[in-house]
């Protein structure tokens, strides 16, 4: 053998133990992906179809498909749509649980559906024998509501008239938008639904949720139960440095906690079937806490855990009772704990009830003040450490419009996923409510859609 020989035959020898591991952990990922996937598609087809049978509409598995199941995170969407599934119903033919498979080895993935508390995706490897279930006999508080012939959002009709149609069209991005409702002095000015999509059809709210949550803060603050200066309950006791962390913190995103990811992607939890305790509580300090902005869906899911020993008396569906938000669900992880970072299902009427209630800085349209006075102002102070090279500020659970051009600088917003928005203008009295499904990749121009909605309004 001569000496170039040698030297390629040493190359591919040396070369060899360090492509086998990274083949076994791409094996590995795609394996855990397929596991996601089968999970992410069991909690959907569960959580759309149920909660709108809830608010006495409907969903089909096709319309899931279409929508909520196309153009998700790359890793997915490939296998998603294709992964066999079953939906299960009771005697009562309310679904009971979806099962979706994904491995010849290992049992379906499951979520399983709880009239209460909607649909909860349990730990990878679960089977139904083992999954806590909820009896459907009877009539609880819980059960599907007469309802009245009119909507009453639908009655109180202002006399400006906007025109949403752009929203549609593809004027403000590729975005895929499934409805728009605007409210101007607490009416309905203007609406528009795509086909398949009616006033009670909810939607996850994604990062919505997190505004959501900052409410439900702010309802127990009201109630003297907690306050935003109260430590998170972070870390391990009083001698731990995470135990500075206040709820103020984790509302401004503030926490100075490390996260793996930008936007701290909970896949684990969301998909996998883990839950807030495991994934969300025990990321170590790299910050002062207050000192240093990292948007992180474990900072909400803290500060909802600081205050869920409220939860007894006032639990999160009593508290959007008293909003209005009656077609709206706060799901929860297979422990009970609330995902209320992204996991909330509900309707734009609801989310646009929620904008008035910040409107009306908590008080509700009945007149009862359910957050305490000055509660906006806290909400839309940009008043922790800020988002770099971003064109929006971030208050406490909310994100700041102040930076837009052509917006007026008290604008204030909830975000979300897939171009989920509820934008709130004080200073002009509306409430703008968006709902979409984008396909991963497109952007629906909020700020743009905004001022069009401002100016029609002064036509």
């Amino acid at each position: 053998m001569n000496i170039l020989s040698l030297i390629v035959a040493s190359a591919v020898i040396n070369a060899t133990p360090s492509v086998s591991p990274q083949s076994d952990q791409d094996r590995l990922d795609t394996r855990y992906d397929r596991a996601l996937a089968a999970g992410y598609k069991a909690l959907f087809l569960c959580s759309a179809i149920a909660n709108a049978e809830r608010n006495g509409t409907t969903r089909t598995p096709e319309s899931v498909h279409e929508w909520e199941l196309t153009g998700i995170y790359p890793r997915l969407d490939p296998v998603i749509r294709d992964l066999k599934y079953e939906i299960v119903r009771g005697p009562d033919n309310r679904i009971s649980h979806v099962k979706v498979e994904w491995s010849d080895e290992m049992p379906a993935r499951l979520a399983v559906h709880k009239w209460s508390q909607g649909c909860v995706v349990q730990p990878i490897g679960s089977t139904i024998s083992s999954a806590p279930s909820e009896p459907y006999s009877g009539q609880s508080a819980e059960a599907p509501r007469q309802r009245p012939a009119i909507d009453p959002m639908a009655a109180n009709l202002g006399d400006k008239r906007v025109d949403v149609g752009g929203a549609f069209s593809g004027k403000y991005g590729e975005g895929r938008t499934t409805v728009v409702t605007v409210l101007y002095e607490g009416k309905l000015v203007g609406e528009q639904y795509a086909d398949g999509f009616f006033a009670t059809t909810p939607q996850r709210t994604w990062s919505v949720a997190k505004s959501i949550a900052a409410t439900l803060v702010g309802a127990a603050v009201h109630r003297g139960e907690a306050n935003v200066s109260d430590s998170a309950g972070l870390g391990e006791g009083s001698e731990d440095p995470r135990h500075a962390i206040t709820i103020d913190h984790a509302l401004r995103m503030a926490s100075g906690r490390y996260s793996d990811t930008p936007g701290n992607r909970t896949d684990p939890l969301y998909w996998g079937g883990t839950t807030v305790d495991e994934r969300a509580q025990n990321w170590p300090l790299i910050h002062s806490p207050g000192t240093v902005y990292r948007y992180a869906n474990n900072d909400t899911l803290a500060a909802v855990k600081a205050i869920e020993d409220t939860f007894d008396g006032h639990s999160p569906a009593d508290v959007l009772r008293a909003i209005g938000m009656k077609n709206t669900v706060a799901e929860a992880d297979w422990q009970g704990n609330y995902v209320l970072s992204s996991q909330v299902w509900s309707t734009a009427r609801d989310l646009a009830r929620l904008g008035q209630l910040m409107l009306n800085d908590g008080v509700t349209q009945s007149g009862e003040r359910i957050l305490p006075k000055g509660w906006r102002e806290y909400v839309s102070s940009p008043s922790g450490p800020q988002p770099e090279g971003r064109p929006f500020g971030y208050g406490a659970g909310w994100w700041l419009m102040n930076n837009s051009e052509g917006v007026p600088p008290d604008t204030f917003a909830a975000f979300g996923n897939r171009g989920q928005y509820v934008v709130v203008v004080p200073s002009r009295k509306v409430v703008i409510v968006r709902r979409g499904e984008n396909m991963v990749g497109t952007r629906f121009d909020i700020a743009a859609f905004t001022r069009d909605v401002l100016a029609s309004l002064d036509e």
